[in-house]
């Protein structure tokens, strides 16, 4: 019996055979990535790209998936990647443990891939793919700011111009506009007003100078709806 049986029953074998012959790259693997990545290597999805180049720390538990504290200190990238692994034995994964650079947003994205998912952050690496992206002509879905957030029902997913109440997505458009990418960009975000008092200012590092606090379930819910949407496309459009 395959393990993917419920799937087939759910999609037929045309939908399964898409799936399985599907190629995904999903970067950053923090509480919305690391569950986008498992919902797509679940579905059946036989080719991704994985990228991240951060460890877990003990704040991540809160909200990372594969955050344990027998995981703090090990690569994110590495950990999930052994995870997917164990959950499809016949999955091909190309694994890389780094930080994205604007150069490396242009090598990585290719028109190899069916779907990106863009789960970084931090807005400079953000923009950088997204561009690569829409430069390349691969079709990508972006997570706007799961922080500061406890209302589910108020996650949405529409073109990144539509947005709003959403401090990232505020910056992410004016950036992009700047680029001259103003549409044609999915994005799952929430229309719930963040909560002001839940912010922390950092030191800059890594392209972030600011977070929200976050709840267990919000990065989960966005990971969520954006694997479902690549998933329900990657059935529709492949041909």
């Amino acid at each position: 019996m395959s393990w993917l049986e419920r799937t087939e029953l759910l999609v037929q074998k045309e939908g399964l055979k898409k799936l399985k012959t599907a190629n995904v790259l999903i970067v950053g693997l923090g509480g919305v990535g690391s569950y986008a990545a498992e919902f797509i290597a679940r579905a059946g999805v036989q080719k991704m790209t994985i990228v991240d180049g951060d460890v877990f720390d003990a704040t991540n538990k809160n909200r990372q998936l594969p955050a344990l504290d027998s995981t703090i200190g090990k690569s994110k990238v590495k950990v999930l990647a052994a995870r997917l692994k164990d959950i499809n034995s016949e999955i091909e994964l190309t694994v890389l443990e780094e930080f994205l650079s604007p150069e490396r947003a242009f090598e990585i994205v290719t028109n190899d891939f069916d779907y990106v998912l863009d789960c970084i952050d931090s807005i400079t690496p953000k923009v950088n793919l997204i561009v690569a992206a829409r430069r390349k002509k691969v079709k990508i879905i972006s997570s706007m700011g799961a922080g500061g957030k406890l209302d589910v029902s108020k996650i949405k997913i529409k073109d990144i111009s539509k947005t709003k109440n959403c401090s990232m997505a505020r910056v992410l458009r004016k950036r992009l506009k700047e680029r001259k990418v103003d549409k044609g960009v999915r994005a799952v975000y929430s229309e719930e007003m963040q909560i002001a008092k839940s912010v922390k200012i950092t030191d800059g590092t890594n392209y972030k100078k600011s977070f929200y606090g976050t709840i267990s379930y919000m990065p989960a819910a966005f990971g969520l709806q954006a694997a479902a949407y690549v998933i329900n496309e990657i059935i529709k459009d492949k041909k």
